[in-house]
C-alpha cells in the first residue's frame, strides 16, 4: 500500500453542534399517523432522536471503524475517502466494494472480515481479497465534492479504475456493489472488462436505467396491468410506492431537497429511516434488521461528512448525464458476473428462488451480462451484504474462485 493510513475522526465541534440542533429540533404535529401512512411515525422518530442527543455513542462506533485502515486520497480532483483491510493468504486479489444510497461504506463492514481471511472463517485461504471499500464521492467521507459537482455512476467508475490502478497500482482486479454501486460495478465491467478478474453485483439493471425523459418514473409511464390477481396488484403497488417518491425527488429536486435535509439531523434522518425501513426486509421493524446504534452511525457519518445533497444529486447527474457505451460489443457488460437476489425484491409473480432466476433469464436484462453465477435467496431485503451477510460472501466467492488466475 502507497499511502499511510489515517484514523478517521469526527471533532468535538461537529458533535456538539449535532446535539444542540437535535435538542432544538422543532417537530410537527404528526397527527393521525399512527401506522405510518404519512411517513416516519413522530413516535418512533423522537425517541430515536432523544437517543442520538444523549445515549448514543459515536465514540465507540468511530473505535469500530478504525479497527480497519482509513485513506484519504485526491483522485484527478475527486476526494475520496476508503476503508482497507488486507487480504490474508497465499495470494489475495484485490477487491472495491461499491454501496449505494442511503448507504455507507459502513454497510459493508459484515461481509469485510470474512473475505479479507477467510481461513479465520473456516474458509479456503485461497479465496482471499484485498478490500478496499470507498466512499461514493459526495458520500460519507469523500466530501466536499466541490470541484466534481457532475458526479454520477459512471463517472464514478473512472476515478475507482484510476483509484486502483494508478494511485494504488493494482494490475488487475475484482470488483462488487450493490444497490447505484451494482451500476458503477456494471460499468467498470463494460468500459474496463480487460483489468477485471469479474464483478458480482447485488442486481442486475441496464445501464441505461437512468437515461430518458421520464427516467424519475418507477413505473417507465405504464399503466397497471388489467386483470393482474389481486396479490399481483397489491405488491406491483407496493413496490411502486416504495421507490416513486425517492426517485422523483432525488432526480427533479435534489438541490431543493438538500438545503433542508443539510440543516436538519432529524429531516436528515427521517428521510433515510423510511429507505431503511421500507426497502430492508425487516416487516416494518427497522430495528429487527438495524440496531438504533447501527442507525445513528450510518447518519452520523452522513452528517459529519455534510454529504447529503451531493449524495442525493448523484440520481439528477444519472439522468442528466445520460449513459452512453464505450463499445459496442456484446454482452454490454464483458467482465465475468456474478448476481445475488433477494426474496423481498422479487417482482410480482415471483414467490421462489428458482422463479426469480428464470424471470432474470427471460428478461432483456440477462443479454447485457455475461453472467456465469446467479443466486436467487428466499429471504433478504435491499441492503444485502448488512442483511445476509454470510450468503453474499458465500456467492461472490463462487464468481472468484476460478477465475483468480
Amino acid at each position: 500500500m502507497p499511502l499511510e493510513p489515517t484514523p478517521l475522526h469526527v471533532s468535538d465541534e461537529v458533535l456538539d453542534d449535532l446535539r444542540r440542533r437535535l435538542t432544538a429540533t422543532k417537530w410537527p404535529l404528526d397527527a393521525g399517523n399512527d401506522d405510518g401512512y404519512y411517513g416516519v411515525r413522530r413516535s418512533y422518530l423522537q425517541k430515536l432522536v432523544a437517543y442520538w442527543a444523549d445515549g448514543f455513542d459515536w465514540r465507540a462506533a468511530e473505535r469500530a471503524i478504525n479497527a480497519y485502515e482509513h485513506y484519504r486520497v485526491d483522485v484527478g480532483g475527486v476526494p475520496v475517502h476508503f476503508m482497507r483491510k488486507p487480504g490474508v493468504g497465499p495470494n489475495p486479489v484485490p477487491l472495491i466494494l461499491s454501496h449505494g444510497w442511503p448507504w455507507t461504506f459502513w454497510h459493508w463492514s459484515k461481509v469485510i472480515d470474512p473475505l479479507a481471511d477467510p481461513a479465520a472463517f473456516g474458509a479456503d485461504p485461497a479465496d482471499a481479497f484485498d478490500v478496499i471499500v470507498p466512499s461514493l464521492p459526495g458520500f460519507g467521507f469523500s466530501t466536499p465534492l466541490t470541484n466534481h459537482p457532475d458526479m454520477n455512476f459512471w463517472k464514478i467508475a473512472d476515478v475507482w479504475h484510476e483509484l486502483m490502478t494508478g494511485v494504488l497500482g493494482y494490475e488487475k482486479y475484482a470488483a462488487g456493489g450493490c444497490d447505484v454501486g451494482a451500476l458503477v460495478t456494471g460499468q467498470l465491467g463494460h468500459k474496463y472488462a480487460d483489468e477485471l478478474y469479474a464483478i458480482h453485483i447485488g442486481s442486475a439493471l441496464k445501464l441505461t436505467f437512468f437515461n430518458g425523459e421520464r427516467a424519475w418514473d418507477i413505473s417507465g409511464g405504464r399503466p397497471v396491468p388489467e386483470n393482474l390477481p389481486p396479490a399481483d396488484h397489491e405488491r406491483l403497488m407496493a413496490f411502486e410506492k416504495r421507490f416513486a417518491v425517492h426517485l422523483a425527488a432525488h432526480m427533479l429536486d435534489s438541490a431543493t431537497l438538500g438545503y433542508g435535509l443539510a440543516d436538519s439531523p432529524v429531516g436528515m434522518l427521517a428521510w433515510m429511516l423510511e429507505r431503511w425501513t421500507t426497502w430492508s426486509d425487516s416487516h416494518g421493524d427497522v430495528e429487527s434488521v438495524f440496531t438504533r446504534d447501527d442507525l445513528l452511525t450510518h447518519a452520523t457519518i452522513y452528517w459529519a461528512g455534510n454529504a447529503i445533497d451531493t449524495s442525493i444529486r448523484t440520481y439528477a447527474n444519472n439522468n442528466r448525464y445520460p449513459w452512453t457505451p464505450s463499445h459496442d460489443r456484446r454482452p454490454v457488460i464483458e467482465a465475468p458476473t456474478g448476481i445475488t437476489f433477494v426474496g423481498y425484491e422479487n417482482p410480482p409473480g415471483v414467490t421462489t428462488g428458482e422463479e426469480r432466476v428464470k424471470s432474470f433469464l427471460d428478461s432483456d436484462r440477462a443479454a447485457w451480462y455475461n453472467h456465469v453465477n446467479i443466486t436467487a435467496h428466499d429471504h433478504g431485503g435491499h441492503f444485502i451484504p448488512w442483511e445476509i451477510p454470510d450468503e453474499w460472501v458465500e456467492d461472490l466467492r463462487r464468481t472468484f474462485h476460478e477465475r483468480r488466475q
